[in-house]
């Protein structure tokens, strides 16, 4: 499935909106945030806040996450 390719700039992203965005379920969206270690800029009460940046991430990591699914880990990386 083609995701979102860049997060507009404009705004500032919550777990909830990245996964909308890049139209996951938010257990994706927090595991690659968990696992990659991208950390929030700011909280809004207990809300985690990302910066644009972080969301390209997120969708690059889902991305690569799906290839090694779909290609039963052989991206050829090596």
């Amino acid at each position: 499935m083609a995701r979102p390719t860049k997060a507009p700039q404009d705004r500032l992203w919550t777990v909830a909106r990245i996964a909308e965005h890049l139209r996951v379920p938010r257990h994706r969206v927090e595991y690659i945030i968990d696992t990659r270690r991208i950390n929030p800029i700011a909280t809004a009460g207990i809300a985690r806040v990302f910066a644009p940046v972080d969301v390209d991430r997120v969708g690059v990591e889902l991305g690569r996450i799906d290839v090694d699914r779909d290609t039963g880990g052989m991206r050829g990386d090596a």
